[in-house]
């Protein structure tokens, strides 16, 4: 028999064992130091606020009118508002800036206390009417008039910033260069070495600033108080960035 030719046949069967398990072994040791560099890492986070006067106000005019058939209340309320969105054209407020936001009819009943029946005594008809206003010192005028073409409900009135993604990109750029500082400032204390941003992460905070004392719109001017004092104040835009780090 010949042992040196069986000799090199299992060296041969066994060569690319050995070769496959040095093989596993080698990129088992890469694959954990991979996974090991890539758990080095720390996060900083920063907040930039950018403060603006609000370009646009926005505000909601309500017809809401009560009769005795739906007829008479349409045509009550149909009038009214007719005459307020006439107004409010003659304002200076474009056609894009008018929206219907709201038309209902609700039935209204009453309690009998001697019958014990709820008896239908009328209908309710309520039209809105969305106004933005480009000329900021034009809306207690304009709160006014409207209130005396007919408008009984004034609400959500609000400040923003038409173009908000202008003052975004500002706070997002300035709220990233902090980050970038402390992630510096960081790495020296704790003597160690900033590789790569891995990750980026960010929030915005974009309020909108109302204001409450609409709802007494038509009260005062009924009673002669002229138009409201409405101050639009500042808009806050706030931008939180969150950014990760390799490190060494």
């Amino acid at each position: 028999m010949n042992y040196e030719f069986l000799g090199k046949c299992k060296c041969a069967a066994i060569l690319p064992a050995i070769l496959v398990i040095l093989a596993a072994v080698w990129l088992g040791v890469d694959i954990c130091n991979k996974t090991s560099e890539s758990d080095n890492v720390i996060t900083v986070s920063a907040t930039s606020e950018v403060y603006a006067k609000p370009d646009l106000a926005l505000t909601t005019f309500s017809v809401v009118t009560e009769a005795k058939t739906v007829a008479e209340a349409m045509q009550e309320n149909t009038a009214k508002m007719n005459a307020v969105t006439v107004f409010v054209k003659s304002q200076g407020v474009e056609e894009k800036d008018l929206k219907t936001a709201n038309f209902s009819i609700s039935p209204r009943y009453e309690w009998r206390e001697e019958t014990g029946e709820r008896v239908l005594v009328g209908y309710e008809v309520s039209q809105s009417l969305q106004v933005k206003i480009r000329d900021l010192a034009r809306i207690g005028d304009i709160v006014q008039g409207a209130t005396e073409a007919g408008a009984n409900q004034v609400s959500d009135l609000q400040f923003t910033i038409d173009n908000e993604d202008v003052l975004k990109e500002e706070a997002r750029t300035q709220a990233i260069d902090e980050a970038k500082i402390k992630a510096k400032n960081l790495a020296a204390a704790l003597d160690i070495r900033l590789i790569k941003i891995i990750n980026f992460s960010e929030n915005g905070e974009f309020p909108i600033a109302y204001y409450y004392g609409a709802e007494s719109a038509k009260t005062a001017s009924g009673l002669g108080g002229g138009a409201p004092d409405i101050q639009t104040g500042e808009n806050k835009i706030s931008v939180t960035v969150s950014l990760t780090y390799q490190i060494r």
